[in-house]
């Protein structure tokens, strides 16, 4: 019985722990998108560093969730549970890199910022809904339930929308910011696009830890 406790407690502590790593790719993804805004080269370089602890956290819930599967032998939901928190984990490295990869590219381009009053908009819309994303991906992940993938694959589908209007808007006929501008823009917001898809998949995952069943 104490065995059983204490291994319940562990499994408590690596949801925290990817928790942890959720609200860290939340906070990563609202300053990479004040950076590229605001031409911040600071806090672009404070993103890119966050992004190394991230690293580092994605490897200890790994190997937090390999201890327990060699120390335990876990029933069938718990082992879903465990396995899925290695799958999450990378994912949520994920989202932390392309948190990173958008900073980046608002140091790249410092002192410049996005030249066109339309495309900065929908950039702090992105900005703001794949950050609110994994907000809510995050409170989910503390008491997982039936339905959080559909809740946020709909909240993904405004990203999506986004991410087609700005490809519309470089390629139409009144663009004027050049085609190196165009490409930067299709790029930045490809990493928007990839960053909503991922907290998708995690909600996916974690339901399949609820139901048994993956969600489509």
């Amino acid at each position: 019985m104490a065995m059983r406790h204490a291994f319940h407690h562990e499994l408590a502590r690596l949801g925290a722990e990817m928790t942890a790593m959720c609200v860290a790719c939340s906070e990563a993804m609202r300053q990479a998108t004040a950076a590229l805004l605001t031409a911040n080269l600071e806090l672009a370089e404070q993103v890119l560093g966050s992004d190394v602890e991230l690293d580092l956290q994605r490897a200890e819930c790994e190997e937090h969730a390999e201890a327990l599967l060699a120390l335990q032998a876990p029933v069938a939901h718990e082992l879903r549970l465990v396995l899925a928190a290695v799958y999450c984990a990378d994912k949520l490295e994920r989202m932390g890199d392309l948190a990173a990869h958008i900073a980046g590219t608002a140091r790249f381009q410092h002192p410049d910022h996005l030249d066109s009053a339309e495309l900065e908009e929908k950039f702090r819309r992105l900005g703001d809904l794949t950050a609110g994303m994994a907000d809510r991906l995050a409170d989910m992940m503390a008491a997982p339930f039936a339905g959080m993938f559909t809740e946020l694959d709909n909240a993904d589908q405004a990203v999506d929308d986004l991410h087609a209007q700005v490809l519309d808007l470089i390629t139409s006929q009144d663009w004027k910011g050049g085609a190196a501008a165009a490409a930067n823009a299709a790029l930045l917001a490809r990493f928007y696009e990839r960053f909503g898809d991922q907290t998708v998949s995690v909600a996916r995952r974690l339901e399949f830890t609820v139901t048994g069943a993956v969600p489509v």
